[in-house]
């Protein structure tokens, strides 16, 4: 059974939604060899239609370059990319394929004995239908010591708690903690007290 894993910048206040001005000021080289191990060895990256639509109108040309970052553009080009959206158009970029129903498509790769490891870049939205629907075994998060303030958080407001198990944590020099956690149940004792109430 292939693994199923996310990898996500965040602030400190849950903002996913990516903003230069304070994601790049951390950006050092053990966050770059955080964001390398996270892309090691995988199989199929799975894309919400906004994150590939960036990561299409970027790397190619990357690629095409030659510069420092060429192999790591020829790398995204060439692994097998799916794509949350029910477009049926051409998506432009080699090995890109249209997932109309992006659950089962990770289901599907999840049994699939050929498949290791599926990486889902970014796309929060993408991250938030896998964890409801059980398919994400680790959460992968860099979280950045800023409050962003706006933008895009990874969860929204719902009627039901989201339990997670801290499996790592790591402080990166430029204060940035890496993050990582499985889908996990609400402990028993807690469980309880919130039924209850306080004693």
């Amino acid at each position: 059974m292939a693994i199923v894993v996310s990898t996500l910048f965040s602030a400190l206040d849950g903002v996913v939604e990516v903003d230069p001005a304070w994601h790049f000021p951390y950006f050092d080289d053990a966050v770059g060899a955080a964001v390398d191990e996270d892309y090691e060895d995988v199989d199929v990256l799975v894309l919400g239609r906004v994150t590939y639509e960036s990561f299409a109108g970027a790397w190619p040309d990357r690629e095409a370059a030659g510069g420092e970052d060429a192999d790591f553009a020829r790398q995204l080009g060439d692994v097998r990319k799916v794509v949350a959206t029910r477009g049926a158009h051409d998506l432009g970029w080699r090995n890109a394929e249209a997932a109309p129903d992006v659950v089962a498509a990770v289901r599907a790769l999840r049994e699939d004995a050929s498949v290791g490891k599926v990486l889902v870049a970014g796309s929060p939205s993408v991250v938030r239908q896998l964890l409801a629907a059980g398919v994400l075994d680790e959460l992968r998060l860099l979280v950045h010591p800023v409050a962003a303030r706006r933008g895009g958080r990874l969860f929204d407001e719902g009627d039901e708690l989201q339990p997670l198990r801290l499996l790592t944590s790591q402080a990166l020099p430029t204060g940035v903690l890496r993050l990582v956690y499985a889908p996990a149940e609400l402990p028993a004792a807690q469980a309880s007290e919130d039924v209850a109430g306080p004693v």
